[in-house]
């Protein structure tokens, strides 16, 4: 009798992660045993929790397959089909696209990349641990909100690029002109913590739903190639939450000077 596919689906990604983990568990023996020359401490606590990640990223592979891609792609597809456009008065398959046209599409790109940063783990740790280097002094959930507001702004210009059609570069190179702008002005001490939460925002929960709703939206928009037009969603994911925790911190410091002045 045969296994049902998904049980198929979740063996074989763990033997690819455990594959794809060996390297690094191989790295850390390696420098145990020959530079620092002691025995691995609490080695079967060690050993379960490997397994646990090994079963945990096998899962979460498995899901994003069988689950996130699917569902970002199917919302591209439904969100810029000619059925649904015709309400938007289309009539029949445009040979271009008409940027005015995909109002939801981008409605969604906004909304999807706003609430996927805020469930992003990574992004709470670091803000976490921003508040508690701080004493207090960052918001944790206020620096999540605002990574998330620049998240959602860059997928939403990220996906009218898309449809419009225009050059990656100019936005990549137009955004890093105002980041640069801004890390001259900005105070020195909310610098490092900006460019590190560009890095954190793209990780498990946004990713695979940023590139899937990018693939689908190339997919589907008349004129535009999946593999041209579809990825660079993530660069504009995190390159916008930089200028966003950047520009937050420019306008706090700049209302918190009169009051320092009284």
């Amino acid at each position: 009798m045969n296994s049902l596919p998904w049980i198929d689906a979740i063996v074989l990604s763990l033997h690819e992660t455990l594959w794809d983990i060996l390297p690094i568990l191989s790295v850390i023996v390696f420098f145990q045993l020959t530079a620092i020359r002691k025995k691995i401490p609490h080695l079967k606590q060690l050993a379960f929790g490997f397994l646990l990640v090994i079963f945990g990223l096998g899962i979460f592979l498995v899901g994003l397959e069988q689950c996130i891609f699917p569902v970002g792609i199917e919302m591209a597809n439904q969100l810029t089909s000619a059925e649904f456009l015709a309400g938007e008065n289309l009539t029949g398959a445009p040979d271009r696209a008409d940027p005015g046209l995909y109002f939801w599409t981008y409605l969604f790109a906004f909304c999807i990349g706003f609430s996927t940063t805020l469930a992003e783990p990574t992004l709470i740790a670091v803000a976490l641990k921003a508040r508690e280097i701080s004493t207090g002094s960052i918001s944790a959930l206020g620096l999540r909100i605002t990574v998330a507001f620049g998240v959602a702004f860059g997928v939403t210009l990220g996906a009218y690029r898309i449809v419009a059609g225009t050059p990656l570069y100019l936005y990549i190179v137009a955004g890093y002109l105002v980041l640069l702008l801004q890390t001259f002005f900005a105070p020195k001490t909310i610098i490092s913590l900006a460019y590190d939460t560009g890095g954190v925002t793209t990780s498990t929960v946004t990713v695979p739903l940023v590139a899937a709703l990018g693939i689908g939206l190339a997919s589907n928009v008349p004129g535009r190639s999946p593999l041209m037009d579809g990825f660079g969603l993530i660069a504009f994911a995190s390159l916008f939450p930089i200028i966003a925790v950047l520009g937050y911190a420019m306008i706090s410091e700049q209302i918190a000077r009169p009051k320092r002045g009284n």
